[in-house]
């Protein structure tokens, strides 16, 4: 049986943010077979705005888990704006998350917990937790974290 991740945001309480559109020369969402590949997202605000700092410098590991659930919120929003509807997403199947760590922090795990957290909630644990890569870097714009996602879908007669 499909999942209905729609309805659990909704359960949840959830709010997507506007859908960023692409900052360069790329697709934000790109469908081939039943994957569907995520570019990289960083957390946008319900108003528009980027979370923004430094791990370990401007923000504590909380901060970025936060980041990272609404980066992960925003991943949500644009496949939404690209496909109609959550409910082709099947699975989670890879995650790779970008921390923008200062040199001594080194929880860039815990704070991407935050964006995994996220997709077990709405997909459960089974089908939202896929393999995952979790490393430091400097980010654009001073982003927090930046995500990026494959999930794979159900065939296009489950959609709804």
């Amino acid at each position: 049986m499909k999942n209905n991740a729609d309805l659990r945001i909704i359960e949840l309480g959830l709010v997507l943010p506007p859908p960023p559109k692409p900052a360069g020369v790329y697709k934000p969402v790109f469908e081939i077979n039943n994957m569907l590949y995520v570019s990289g997202h960083v957390p946008v605000r319900n108003d528009g705005s980027i979370v923004t700092g430094k791990l370990g410098k401007d923000l504590q590991p909380d901060d970025g888990k936060l980041a990272a659930r609404q980066a992960g919120l925003t991943i949500l929003s644009s496949v939404k704006a690209n496909l109609g509807n959550l409910g082709r997403i099947k699975r989670v199947v890879k995650v790779l998350g970008f921390v923008n760590s200062s040199p001594d922090f080194f929880q860039q795990p815990a704070v991407i917990n935050g964006f995994s957290e996220l997709m077990a909630e709405v997909f459960g644990r089974d089908n939202g937790i896929g393999a995952r890569s979790a490393i430091g870097a400097i980010l654009p714009n001073n982003a927090a974290v930046e995500v990026e996602v494959i999930f794979e879908l159900y065939e296009q007669d489950h959609a709804e």
